[in-house]
């Protein structure tokens, strides 16, 4: 806070105003930027009212000049808000699509800009740089002031098998591509963009093992993929197990062992 912003004792007539204003219009978060657009009124000091409702907790400082109303706690529209364009993604989603049961203890933020991991109300945010040709597969959840973007659960899945140290256990990711619903279509365009021959090799040798009939032509598609370098199947795991020739994987963890994952869930 700048040594020459006044903080008042009391609300005055101006923060009165603004908040006001923000309740007219609804708006629950906002950049300094742009807030004055928004409510269609300009102050001649901005800055002085949003110190000063920061100072009497009426709104919360996310960022430097991006504010919320401290009754607001959605942490996915926050968390996408204060990444300009950022999207709910890997453990994040895959919770979100009901995919794992496990609640991850920080909030996962794609974005295809580089960005300081923060705190929101408490929660830890960590956002992951990715190129923009990854930046795909994107819904949106919520309405209104609750709607936010998150990948779709194809691109989920990619991810997580791309970076799978965002994406929780290694058994919860099996289990998760075991039940979800998922369209072969999808997966040939994303992958086709991720261009990772060894994620693609993973999820082939995956749909084969269970889902077989529906993700046929995708199942085909992988297998022109597979070049002659052999990958481990988990990413995190040692360079270990069996070698699958069809797929060129190293099972470190083995096809029985998949399988009781699974069964395990059921």
């Amino acid at each position: 806070m700048a040594d020459s912003v006044y903080i008042s004792t009391n609300l005055n007539k101006k923060q009165l105003q603004f908040i006001q204003l923000l309740e007219t219009y609804e708006i629950a978060y906002f950049s300094m930027q742009s807030i004055e657009r928004k409510i269609n009124h300009q102050f001649s000091n901005l800055n002085e009212i949003l110190e000063n409702l920061v100072n009497k907790n009426v709104l919360v400082r996310l960022e430097r000049g991006k504010y919320a109303n401290t009754q607001y706690a959605n942490l996915y529209v926050l968390g996408s808000f204060i990444a300009n364009g950022g999207v709910v993604a890997f453990w994040s989603a895959l919770h979100l699509h009901k995919l794992t049961s496990r609640f991850p203890n920080k909030l996962f933020i794609k974005t295809t800009a580089r960005k300081r991991n923060t705190n929101i109300l408490g929660t830890p945010i960590k956002f992951v740089s990715v190129l923009k040709r990854k930046n795909i597969g994107i819904s949106q959840n919520g309405y209104g002031d609750n709607a936010y973007p998150i990948t779709n659960i194809e691109v989920t899945l990619i991810d997580c098998f791309d970076q799978p140290r965002y994406a929780g256990d290694f058994e919860d990711l099996i289990k998760a591509f075991a039940q979800a619903k998922l369209s072969a279509g999808k997966l040939i365009a994303y992958t086709k963009a991720y261009n990772n021959k060894a994620v693609t090799k993973r999820l082939g040798y995956l749909a084969s093992l269970f889902h077989p009939k529906k993700l046929k032509a995708f199942i085909k598609y992988a297998q022109t993929q597979v070049n002659k370098k052999y990958n481990v199947l988990d990413a995190g795991g040692l360079e270990k197990g069996a070698f699958n020739s069809t797929w060129k994987l190293r099972l470190n963890v083995s096809e029985q062992e998949i399988l009781n994952m699974v069964q395990s869930h059921y």
